[in-house]
């Protein structure tokens, strides 16, 4: 036995090929190898920009008197939960029935056939923070397994009962959606809103920006200005707080306090680009000068720093340098002083800096005091003095970069980019999420289309899930929309006939979370509830309901409809977590589709796409034709035409559409008078 991660390409299991501990991959091998051994196994799943995961490593996992126990006692398994969501999903569901809080580093406890029968996160070396230290859990466990089996069996039992059950289609009453639901919901939401500093519940907070885009949306049909205030209140607090990098851009992955002043410092792909895509969908009404300056920076970051080789882009950057959470992002006032001189005290008063420090004797960059911009001439004035900090800054040793490609948090990415790009006629960010989908179709998909979840090291990875597929097909679908090249919107039909034949439940309707030939894990999850990322199935009703929209054809709408019944049982029980099924509910039955008979080259097209840049509407699809006779006969724009020899815009809501507009100003006011909210 040696470890053996130093083959792998995952930069957190590189991480760990020089540990004492024994570590496999893991493997089929890997699990017969404890059923040879007769020895259980210990799972630890982390992620490289996972603070705690490094502190128990240095504690546990570096440490030789640990390590031995490890290796006389299990065979060990470390996973990035990265690289295999698919195996995190299921143990950390399996911790949570156990009745413990989930997070990383995971630590399971499994047979050889992979099951679990118990487990925990983060656990110090010794007896602390009302945990048990590590080596007694080590021996505990092993005395169980060896000596009272029973209590494994019995656990084991209960475990994949109760997993079974979590993942089965649900039987019980499946309350109807309604738009009028759909508000009682974002009102149940918005109550959850801290009144005081912005965002969803209390600390530790995280964007949750699929529940603040639910609340926006009711904001817009129903005029509301109190469910649009929760909204800009905590995008306006995460611009503003330490959670973003004021020098840098891009946003932390969470706030550790209730104020948003203090991150946990690594920064995920994936929040960014939900930060982003509802930050643009909610400038598109208040047009905020902060939030605008926030979108450039934060893209600004990704462009500079988490682009990789290919073109695609990168995971993560670590929470930790030189072993100190924080450690590159944090000023002392008298280094802020050296470096700016005259002009360090007007800079620290805007950005919270204090002699004492404003977390752990350090300060965090903050600008809380402040709910919005300077004037022009004040934001000038400070723009060098960032410089120079940002300058400074990029002379100390940086935090990891998880370099990572992974799928489906580039599609993510890449839809957001497109829509930014567009918004803003910033064409390099269209190319940017251009060469990304290229990245991907490039090293992370083969022949036949099917992709894979990860790619580094010229290695693709993992069998794909149902979240790559489906937000790559959306990622597919905006480009679609924003450069009308027809390729895109074939890729997203290819990928959903792949998702129709491999992932779909035949029995009960909805996509699995795997696909139906990828390697047999101890339960096929399935379910609709948003996490770090939207859920896949909640992301499959806008891909569904777009397909249906743009190309007419019938079975799309049909598979939509049956995912919502599969998961509206759901509804009923807990709807905290069915945030994105909700929000893209409203695309399947109230969608604006926008269309326009012209070329869109063509000036008078762009001036009327341009005309959208004024309405959020976060449910709209866009086509622009310059024949609408190719579309099936029974949808609503086929034989719509040019009039007066101009480029000429339709909006049709369900089988029918508005009449034609031809001109700015006859579209501007046909979108105020069918998609402005209703007076509060």
């Amino acid at each position: 036995m040696k470890n053996l991660l130093g083959a792998e390409t995952s930069p957190y299991l590189l991480q760990h090929r020089d540990n004492p501990v024994h570590w496999q991959p893991w493997s089929a091998e890997t699990l017969a190898l404890a059923k040879k051994e007769g020895k259980p196994i210990l799972l630890s799943v982390g992620y490289a920009a996972c603070h705690w995961c490094h502190v128990m490593a240095h504690e546990s996992f570096e440490k030789a008197e640990t390590a031995d126990l490890m290796n006389d006692l299990f065979i060990n398994i470390k996973v990035d939960r990265e690289e295999r969501p698919d195996i995190d999903q299921i143990y950390q569901s399996a911790l949570a029935l156990l009745g413990e809080q989930g997070g990383w580093p995971l630590t399971m406890f499994l047979n050889s056939n992979g099951e679990p029968f118990w487990g925990g996160t983060y656990f110090p070396p010794e007896n602390a923070y009302g945990r048990p230290g590590f080596r007694n859990v080590l021996q505990t466990v092993s005395d169980i397994f060896k000596n009272e089996p029973e209590k494994v069996t019995k656990n084991r039992d209960a475990l994949k009962a109760a997993l079974k059950n979590l993942n089965d289609t649900k039987e019980g009453e499946r309350p109807k959606l309604t738009m009028e639901v759909l508000e009682r919901i974002a009102a149940r939401y918005a109550e959850e809103a801290d009144p005081i500093h912005g965002g969803i519940g209390s600390a530790p907070k995280f964007p949750q920006t699929y529940v603040l885009e639910n609340i926006w949306r009711s904001y817009l049909r129903t005029g509301n200005t109190a469910l649009s205030e929760v909204v800009i209140k905590a995008l306006t607090a995460m611009s503003q707080g330490g959670i973003y990098d004021h020098l840098g851009g891009g946003f932390a992955r969470y706030s550790t306090d209730t104020f948003w002043l203090a991150p946990h410092f690594e920064k995920m792909l994936y929040d960014n680009a939900q930060i982003v895509d509802l930050m643009l969908t909610v400038h598109h009404e208040t047009k905020s000068e902060l939030f605008e300056e926030r979108i450039h920076e934060t893209i600004g970051w990704l462009l500079r720093e988490m682009t990789t080789d290919e073109g695609g882009f990168a995971a993560t950057i670590d929470a930790d340098s030189e072993g100190v959470e924080g450690k590159f992002y944090v000023w002392s006032k008298a280094e802020i002083d050296e470096i700016l001189g005259e002009h360090a005290p007007h800079f620290e008063e805007i950005y919270g800096v204090v002699p004492e420090g404003n977390w752990e004797n350090i300060n965090i960059l903050n600008r809380l005091s402040y709910t919005d911009r300077l004037d022009s001439e004040s934001e000038a004035a400070l723009a060098p003095e960032r410089q120079k900090l940002f300058e400074r800054r990029e002379t100390r040793i940086r935090p990891g970069l998880d370099d990572k490609v992974l799928t489906d948090w580039n599609g993510l990415m890449i839809a957001a980019l497109a829509r930014a790009g567009q918004y803003f006629e910033e064409a390099h960010w269209i190319e940017a999420a251009e060469t990304a989908f290229v990245a991907i179709t490039t090293h992370s998909m083969e022949l036949g289309g099917r992709l894979y979840h990860s790619y580094r090291l010229g290695q693709a990875k993992a069998t794909g899930l149902l979240d790559d597929y489906a937000n790559m097909a959306r990622g597919a679908l905006f480009l679609y929309e924003v450069t009308g090249k027809a390729f895109y919107l074939e890729r997203a039909e290819q990928w959903v006939e792949i998702l129709n034949a491999h992932f779909w439940d035949g029995n009960g309707g909805g996509y699995f979370y795997t696909a139906d030939d990828a390697e047999a894990l101890i339960i096929r999850s399935k379910n609709a509830h948003d996490n770090a990322v939207p859920a896949g199935n909640g992301t499959m009703l806008e891909v569904l309901a777009k397909l249906h929209l743009l190309t007419g054809a019938r079975e799309p709408f049909e598979k939509a409809t049956a995912l919502l019944r599969c998961f509206s049982v759901d509804l009923a029980r807990n709807f905290f977590p069915l945030a994105t099924l909700l929000n893209n509910f409203e695309t399947l039955v109230d969608a604006r589709q926008v269309i326009i008979v012209g070329a869109r080259s063509d000036p008078q097209t762009i001036d009327l796409l341009n005309v959208l840049n004024d309405f959020s509407l976060p449910s709209k699809v866009v086509n622009v034709l310059e024949d609408t006779g190719n579309l099936p006969f029974d949808h609503p724009a086929n034989g719509k035409t040019k009039q007066g020899g101009k480029a000429t815009a339709y909006l049709c809501t369900g089988p029918a559409c508005s009449p034609p507009a031809n001109s700015v100003v006859s579209f501007a006011a046909l979108l105020t008078e069918n998609t402005r909210h209703a007076p509060a």
